[in-house]
């Protein structure tokens, strides 16, 4: 090791680290696994501003949470640099790039989505984005169902989505407490291991060390903890009560807040867990929004920086302005759409930052002893199966959308073959496989 890695960084100024978390804002592609590995080569290999088993530590704890564990992560490290402000700073700026991007590419698809030209593109990105679930379902299962147990959870959990249309909160409780019993009855079968790698490489002295003693502001004390859980529930009650006030109970935007709220408390396992529960709700229970907008919603999701879940944006964007809020000229919609997405994004994401600002202090006492929790496992090979039929779902409408006793897209299969081989056999990465698929998709729309 050279002296100049055997001697910490000097401090880093919020200012800095403004610019910092807004730049990966960004350019935060690849999903959480690539935001997470980003994350990894900026702020441990490169900066030092964490070392590798305390950036470890705080992701085992991030993986254990409902929401995106990429965001949370971020806020985590914000938080330890620079206390609150610096946790809310960073989670803040890893989301907003995204949110303006989807709010802008949503209201083109709004607006133009029936133009050759867009029409087109979207065609050959659906059989893509249904390759990426089963990819998705894929990866997930092969790391989390290593037994027959967790295989069957997982089966039991696709069954009861598929055939029975089972509420995903109900699939989660379930696997949730099969998961707490089967830790008593039968501990191996649900015993888990890291998945990150083992916490046991250096970079260099690093700001926040192996060492490093824990900072005055993140050390639990009961006094901070009601009083960051008074004001997070504050916060989140003025803005239902606003929403309320200005639209009743039944308001579109009241109900989106509600909804999302419930969603942000259900994401284990990722954004692929939680679409199918978006789905139901904003599909089958509010008519926010179609099936095939939904499809082309994650399509759009995909092929933007920041977590997948931000597709909640463009949920709460296409409700908005589905539901006319503001009245049915261009302007109002725009408004509306604008408004309905601000809302989405806003409950789906405040409650993934209390989490954090909340639950920090506990995990900084315990450093190196956090371990999944048998529930979590339950829900984890349960979500295998949850996804499995999103795949399932996104693969009837893209291959037959008028229907079984419609035209077979013989072509949208092709391409999403050729998009799950590029993913699985030669492992590309998304964005390429998504901008070869839409190019696809036009040169084929534009020659027929």
């Amino acid at each position: 090791m050279t002296n100049d890695t055997q001697q910490a960084p000097g401090p880093v100024r919020l200012g800095e680290a403004f610019w910092y978390w807004l730049k990966l804002g960004f350019v935060s592609f690849g999903g959480p696994t690539g935001q997470i590995a980003m994350m990894h080569q900026d702020l441990v290999e490169k900066r030092r501003w964490i070392s590798e088993k305390r950036f470890l530590h705080a992701l085992n704890y991030c993986m254990l949470l409902p929401g995106p564990e990429a965001t949370q992560l971020a806020t985590y490290i914000g938080w330890m640099m620079h206390r609150t402000r610096g946790g809310l700073v960073a989670g803040v700026l890893f989301v907003l790039p995204s949110m303006f991007i989807l709010m802008t590419l949503t209201w083109i698809y709004l607006v133009f989505g029936k133009v050759p030209l867009v029409a087109g593109i979207l065609y050959g990105i659906k059989p893509a984005v249904t390759a990426i679930v089963v990819f998705a379902a894929y990866r997930i299962g092969s790391r989390a169902l290593k037994n027959g147990v967790l295989w069957a959870i997982s089966a039991a959990a696709f069954i009861a989505i598929f055939a029975f249309n089972v509420p995903f909160p109900y699939i989660v409780l379930a696997a949730g407490i099969i998961g707490a019993v089967g830790g008593r009855v039968a501990p191996a079968k649900f015993a888990t291991g890291g998945g990150h790698g083992a916490a046991g490489k250096s970079y260099g002295a690093a700001i926040i060390d192996d060492d490093t003693p824990t900072p005055e502001h993140a050390r639990f004390a009961w006094t901070r903890f009601v009083g960051v859980t008074a004001a997070g529930l504050t916060i989140w009650a003025g803005a239902m009560a606003c929403l309320y006030a200005a639209q009743g109970w039944d308001g579109t935007l009241t109900q989106i807040g509600w909804f999302f709220t419930k969603a942000a408390l259900l994401t284990f396992g990722g954004a692929y867990a939680v679409l199918p529960y978006v789905y139901q709700g904003g599909v089958d229970t509010y008519a926010w929004l179609s099936a095939t907008q939904m499809i082309d919603g994650l399509a759009l999701g995909e092929t933007t920086p920041g977590p997948l879940i931000m597709i909640v944006t463009y949920v709460g964007f296409v409700g908005g302005w589905t539901k006319q809020l503001f009245g049915a000229d261009a302007a109002s919609l725009a408004a509306a759409g604008i408004a309905g997405g601000a809302v989405a994004t806003f409950f789906t994401f405040l409650p993934s930052y209390l989490f954090i600002l909340i639950g920090g202090p506990l995990v900084e006492a315990t450093h190196g002893d956090l371990k999944f929790t048998a529930p979590l496992t339950g829900i984890t090979a349960a979500v295998v199966g949850v996804i499995l039929n999103l795949a399932v779902f996104f693969a009837w409408h893209v291959l037959w959308p008028a229907g079984f006793a419609g035209r077979f897209e013989w072509l949208s299969a092709l391409v999403g073959s050729a998009a799950f081989i590029a993913l699985f056999r030669y492992k590309a990465g998304i964005i390429p496989v998504i901008a070869a698929c839409g190019l696809a998709g036009l040169v084929f729309t534009l020659a027929i």
